[in-house]
């Protein structure tokens, strides 16, 4: 998959990344797509047991065929601290890595963390988003910002994200009686077809597939190298989604 060569170096300083995110948030397209999102590709990362370096999984899925088209991983040493709400550029050199080793280009991205739902509006999915050119969608475990009502117990339920009186995002609940997700726009999408692909994705579990099997991809990975290495896994992979 060929990728643009990102707009910025990944190696600044906070300051510096703050005002990144700040310029790449007025650049979001948030539309409707003109063409049918059958291949997913769930991207996820982990970072090593020594925190040095950052593993990166991506997975593309055929929603029509509800199976694994591609499975690929990255490494990349980590370069940038961690400071809540600039994950991006611990995260994103592995995971376009990753991304640039697949043979398929996808039809839209789906990234563990947030996309505008963020308080620069500029989350992982967002930034991945806009570098890479293709629709992009935020799929949390937990909110970063705004409120919202939980919406009803049943599977598709779902509730507005709402900071300073916008719809930033959608409480989705994926599974019956299951804890829901948090969905926002990451680039040129819309939310409720950023929600539709969302549900498309679901397998049974509360995860939609492309970014369960990610995790599952890099979970792996991290413990292939902790064995080599000899080292033990910590119990969390991250604090903090972006």
């Amino acid at each position: 998959m060929k990728i643009p060569r990102p707009p910025h170096n990944w190696s600044v300083s906070p300051r510096e990344a703050i005002a990144i995110q700040k310029r790449l948030a007025a650049s979001v397209r948030q539309a409707k797509p003109d063409k049918p999102l059958r291949l997913i590709a769930g991207v996820d990362a982990a970072f090593t047991a020594d925190g040095k370096f950052c593993l990166a999984g991506v997975v593309l899925w055929d929603t029509v065929k509800g199976e694994v088209v591609e499975r690929r991983t990255a490494t990349r040493r980590l370069i940038f601290p961690y400071i809540p709400g600039l994950l991006t550029f611990r995260e994103a050199p592995a995971i376009l890595a990753a991304l640039r080793k697949l043979h398929r280009t996808p039809d839209c991205l789906m990234c563990d963390g947030q996309g505008i739902a963020h308080p620069r509006k500029c989350g992982i999915a967002t930034h991945i988003g806009i570098i890479v050119g293709l629709p992009t969608i935020g799929c949390a475990k937990s909110r970063l910002i705004g409120d919202y009502a939980m919406p009803a117990l049943s599977r598709g339920s779902r509730s507005p994200v709402v900071f300073k009186d916008e719809t930033i995002g959608m409480v989705l609940r994926t599974r019956d009686r299951v804890k829901p997700l948090f969905v926002s726009v990451g680039n040129e999408i819309d939310l409720n077809t950023a929600v539709k692909v969302t549900l498309d994705c679901g397998g049974g579990f509360r995860l939609p597939e492309p970014t369960r099997l990610a995790d599952q991809l890099v979970g792996s990975e991290k413990r292939k190298r902790a064995e080599r290495l000899g080292t033990a896994i910590p119990s969390s992979r991250r604090l903090l989604v972006d």
